[in-house]
């Protein structure tokens, strides 16, 4: 299953969708959206994916728990998280998937040699702390802790399906540190990151940043918590 989380991406949902389909023809195409105030749910239903449209907006990390539960209900044992905005390119979708056969999630990381992507200042400061930290709780390397282009096995997926974070960042930082305590395998590919083909992005770098900082600290507290949740209880 691709799910694809969309607030107010009616320029670009129907490419998106159509690119996706062409890239992985058998899989099932999902856009949440996320109580967007266009016709984002209209054009993603147009191009022929699966609709679910979420009465307001509750951020990237609602809108994927939202189709981790649906994955789950419907018996889904793949997902793949892209994009609304035209980032991510749909032809690696295949790669991640692949992935999975030596871990539960599979995170695209935009550091590699020849990558495009670059990021400077306190941003990448943050950006390279939380790898530090989310790396040395999983005991191995993982480059690129924000990056949205991932997919995620079964044992992620009902996992997921009750505990992914809401807050900001909670999709990328905080999924993955909820998955590295409930004792579930990481691993990377390497993946391309296009610019957005159509609007703006719905933060800017500075919040961005601060929000970075935030999730650093918050990754550190949490760090010192014990998991409430547990495999056995979430597969019960």
């Amino acid at each position: 299953m691709i799910a694809i989380p969309a607030w107010n991406e009616s320029g670009s949902v129907a490419k998106v969708v159509a690119e996706v389909q062409a890239a992985v023809p058998n899989a099932t195409v999902i856009v949440v959206d996320d109580g967007s105030m266009d016709n984002t749910g209209a054009r993603a239903s147009e191009a022929g994916a699966t609709t679910l449209t979420l009465p307001f907006n509750v951020g990237v990390g609602g809108a994927m728990r939202t189709a981790f539960l649906y994955a789950q209900r419907q018996g889904f044992d793949a997902v793949v998280q892209v994009d609304a905005d035209g980032q991510h390119n749909p032809q690696e979708i295949n790669s991640l998937l692949e992935g999975l056969s030596e871990a539960d999630i599979v995170v695209g990381s935009r550091f590699h040699p020849g990558s495009t992507y670059k990021v400077r200042g306190p941003r990448r400061w943050a950006m390279d702390l939380l790898s530090w930290n989310l790396s040395r709780m999983a005991k191995t390397r993982i480059s690129d802790t924000t990056s949205g282009f991932r997919s995620a096995g079964p044992r992620a997926i009902s996992l997921f399906a009750v505990t992914y974070p809401a807050e900001y960042l909670g999709d990328t930082v905080g999924s993955l540190s909820i998955a590295i305590k409930d004792g579930l395998a990481i691993t990377e590919r390497p993946v391309t990151m296009f610019y957005r083909r159509i609007g703006r992005p719905s933060k800017s770098a500075l919040w961005s940043t601060l929000y970075l900082g935030r999730a650093l600290l918050a990754l550190s507290v949490q760090r010192l918590k014990r998991n409430p949740h547990t495999s056995r209880e979430v597969m019960a």
